[in-house]
């Protein structure tokens, strides 16, 4: 198997190590955060700080995912490790369905039950969570969240770093700011403008 290491050991990062465990495409051979001071070994899994990456991308051919869940922080860490060298790997649940004409961006997460449907085109690092819906030519941008039960009907398009709260509904043709939110519940039937909070059925702004 092809080895690979997780940037996070949050609750995201636990649930993008079982989803490569169902893969079985790669082998993971350290996690990485800087919850740690030191390098130590662990069930045959190097863990240590996030600077150890550096070392790893001289002496290895491992591939890496960042299994943060916060966007921002997410974005940083994956220009710093690709500014190092880093390669990045999407990462699916063998339980998604994914068609065979979308695209899906280097260092995305795939999860369990989630669909992305016909020429939907998924950027680079985004999460599309447990049980989303990415409907048919929808454009995702790099760094967004999607998160469980989220319903993005057709042609819709999410700008960089946008958060999609759980069970969201973005009715079609819509589009989503980049680094804005959609609170959970929220039912979007205008376009949303970049860095805004919206929240509500329908959605109305809460926050620029």
């Amino acid at each position: 198997m092809k080895p690979i290491i997780v940037i996070g050991e949050g609750g995201h990062s636990k649930v993008v190590q079982d989803i490569i465990a169902a893969e079985g495409i790669y082998e993971v051979i350290a996690v990485l955060d800087d919850k740690y001071d030191d390098v130590f070994e662990k069930d045959r899994v190097l863990i240590g700080p996030i600077s150890y990456a550096e070392k790893l991308i001289a002496d290895t051919d491992a591939v890496f995912v960042v299994a943060i869940g916060n966007n921002q922080v997410r974005e940083q860490i994956a220009r710093i490790l690709f500014e190092a060298g880093a390669v990045f790997e999407a990462v699916v649940h063998p339980f998604a369905s994914v068609s065979p004409s979308a695209v899906i961006g280097t260092g995305t997460v795939v999860m369990a039950g989630s669909v992305i449907n016909a020429d939907a085109v998924i950027g680079e690092h985004a999460i599309i969570n447990s049980g989303a819906v990415v409907e048919h030519d929808n454009r995702i941008g790099d760094f967004v969240h999607v998160s469980p039960g989220a319903v993005l009907t057709g042609n819709v398009c999410v700008g960089a770093g946008a958060h999609i709260g759980a069970g969201a509904t973005v009715i079609p043709g819509k589009t989503i700011g980049a680094w804005s939110v959609v609170g959970a519940g929220t039912v979007v039937i205008d376009n949303i403008l970049d860095d805004v909070t919206v929240i509500g059925v329908p959605a109305r702004v809460m926050k620029k």
